[in-house]
């Protein structure tokens, strides 16, 4: 039996390295899945990217005290997902949080002053955001949003459906880690998966096989900065403006990468002891690693 040739095609998008793999036996239709795929990302891109100024959500924080901004369906989606999140996670996830990166700069080495904190902490706090089926508005001026906590797992499920519309039987969607299957045929051929190393950069700590659903990871080793020994990582508690100091990383499969996302965030905003008893109800198999570098979890090969 001949087997399907494989694709593996990588590029950049949403700040950081994108893959696909998939099984195709027909070069022309494989083109055409990479271009819908990256075209796919790129229209969320555009549309969700703070750093972009004609995006949706910058026009949300340009209009921010002012007036309600028009929202379409797959916003209203989100910002839904959003509220179940800030609800679940007794405040800690929050999309006017993303504010606090004026503060802190990881890059510096310094801790910023308490007082530059203190001038922001007042604009957070999702429950004061106006918003339903069809508007936003932000009530104070100077307030943001910022969907950089789940719009690359949306955009992973996003990319895995337009694989399945091509027809794709056994495919992978790689967008920095968080990852989304595509097609059936993966349950026979799984994809094995490394979950990064928290200490050791270019290190897999565990290793999982991917069969279907999504595999989402966070943790505290993409931005940080050691200041007089102490790690200070770039999940910012929205209460206090102040990283969190819980476990080092997490990783959850679920059905879709936004809810894998979603309580991976969740868990990484919680105190250490608080996460691993949540993580233990959660209902989805998952896998942390404490700050004593201890693994703990119901998948994983280590």
């Amino acid at each position: 039996m001949n087997q399907v040739p494989l694709f593996d095609h990588d590029f950049r998008a949403m700040g950081g390295p994108c893959r696909l793999r998939f099984a195709c036996a027909d070069d022309a239709l494989a083109a055409r899945v990479i271009a819908a795929a990256e075209t796919e990302i790129r229209r969320l891109e555009q549309k969700y990217s703070r750093y972009l100024p004609d995006s949706l959500v910058s026009t949300i924080n340009r209009a921010a005290g002012a007036d309600a901004v028009p929202i379409d369906d797959e916003t209203a989606g989100l910002l839904g997902f959003a509220d179940t999140l800030w609800q679940q996670s007794d405040g800690l996830f929050d999309l006017t949080a993303g504010i606090l990166r004026r503060a802190w700069d990881f890059k510096s080495g310094r801790l910023p002053a308490q007082a530059a904190i203190d001038c922001l902490l007042p604009l957070i706090g999702w429950q004061r955001v106006q918003w339903d089926a069809s508007s936003i508005r932000l009530p104070a001026a100077g307030m943001e949003i910022d969907f950089g906590g789940c719009v690359k797992e949306y955009a992973c499920d996003s990319v895995a459906a337009v694989l399945a519309r091509h027809g794709i039987e056994r495919g992978l969607v790689d967008l920095a880690g968080d990852m989304a299957v595509a097609g059936a045929g993966s349950a026979a051929q799984p994809w094995p998966v490394g979950i990064r190393h928290p200490r050791q950069s270019g290190a897999a700590i565990a290793t999982f096989s991917l069969a279907a659903g999504s595999l989402a990871s966070s943790g505290d080793y993409e931005r940080f900065m050691v200041v007089d020994g102490r790690r200070y990582g770039h999940i910012l508690n929205p209460l206090t403006g102040w990283p969190v100091q819980g476990l080092a990383a997490v990783s959850i499969a679920a059905p879709q990468c936004l809810v894998a996302g979603g309580s991976a965030t969740i868990a990484m905003l919680k105190p250490e002891g608080e996460a691993l008893a949540w993580l233990a109800e959660l209902g989805l198999p998952w896998f942390a690693v404490d700050s004593a570098m201890e693994c703990h979890g119901e998948f994983g090969e280590r």
